[in-house]
Order: structure tokens, then sequence, then C-alpha cells
């Protein structure tokens, strides 16, 4: 029995991300990679953490400091790991969007990496509101509070 190096069902999280920020909009896009990052993101190997979303100044949406690990059977044309990559969205959607960041405290974050069901990979990108500290630890109360009646009810 030896391991698929490939998964199929790719489904990487930002799990701080819903902690630091209020997540008001998710929107899904395409992501331009190169040959050796889809293999490496079919690998697990991604870092979603310090990434973050803006626009340029044709109106193109990009994401940077998502950090994609080099594939580890590459060659001299294997990939930059923290490289801007291109998010691709409807143009009305973009429109939308670049109107909602101009508002002060909104920001893009990158909150899911997956692959679909046609081998694609996709970005889920949150419009969100960044969390003040009382609103961190009222997140915190409420993550307890959960866990206390988890453990109650077995």
């Amino acid at each position: 029995m030896s391991k698929q190096r490939f998964s199929n069902d790719i489904n990487i999280r930002n799990r701080q991300a819903s902690f630091e920020y209020e997540l008001l909009d998710k929107y899904v896009s395409g992501i331009v990679l190169t040959g050796t990052e889809i293999k490496s993101i079919r690998e697990g190997k991604v870092n979603l953490q310090d990434g973050y979303c803006y626009f340029s100044a044709a109106g193109e949406l990009f994401i940077k400091n998502v950090n994609i690990t080099p594939y580890a059977q590459g060659t001299h044309y294997n990939h930059e790991a923290t490289r801007e990559r291109k998010l691709l969205l409807k143009r009305v959607e973009l429109k939308k969007l670049q109107s909602k960041i101009e508002e002060k405290g909104l920001t893009l974050v990158p909150v899911r990496l997956f692959v679909n069901d046609r081998g694609f990979a996709k970005m889920e990108i949150a419009l969100a509101r960044g969390k003040k500290t009382h609103d961190k630890r009222q997140s915190i109360k409420e993550r307890e509070a959960k866990r206390e009646l988890n453990r109650i009810k077995l």
C-alpha cells in the first residue's frame, strides 16, 4: 500500500483569517499558475497565512505573499515561492470589489484554496474588515463556550 503523492481532494484553509477579520462577503476566483505550482498545490504544500489581495493600475486583481513551496522534482523551470499571482474574476465582480476596497477599513484576504471537480485550482477570497482586540476576545469566548457544550454532550 503506497500513499498517493497527489491528492484529489485539496482544501487548504486560512483559519487565522476568520479570527483576525470579520468576513463580509466571499468570492471564488480562478488563479493563474505555472506547471510546478499546481503540482505543489496537489501535494498540499501551501501557506495562505500572510496572503493579501490588491488591484493593479490596470484594474486586475493580484494576490501576494501566498507561499506555494517549490516542487521537489522541479528543474530550473521551478517557480518562485511567494510570487504575485493573478486572480481571475468577472469584470463586474472586479469593479464591485474595487469600489468596496476603496471604503475605509476593508480588504481582500484569501480564505481557502481548493481544486474543483474539473481539476482547476480555485481561490476563495473574502471581503473583510479587521477586528479590534475586544472583538477577538469575544470570538475566543464564543469558541470556548462551544467547546464546553460539546464536552457536555459527549
